[in-house]
């Protein structure tokens, strides 16, 4: 079985804020999108150097997280 793989690029600021993220729905700020994806699949989560880090999710799995981002309410 062949799951397409999708990696998620996060940079981060010196103070911890998320600069830039990978996949981020139009709607999100990228701290929300880091925030939505740490809490669901943060064993997911690879830190890199150089204020970086890197999720390596199924893409079926990154659609329904943004599906759920996208839901009202």
């Amino acid at each position: 079985m062949n799951i397409q793989e999708v990696i998620i690029h996060v940079r981060f600021a010196p103070n911890g804020r998320v600069v830039q993220i990978s996949e981020r729905p139009a709607k999100l700020t990228p701290n929300q999108w880091f925030e939505v994806l740490n809490a669901r699949a943060s064993s997911a989560y690879r830190p890199l150097a150089r204020g970086r880090g890197i999720f390596r999710l199924s893409r079926t799995t990154v659609e329904a997280f943004k599906q759920e981002t996208a839901r009202p309410g």
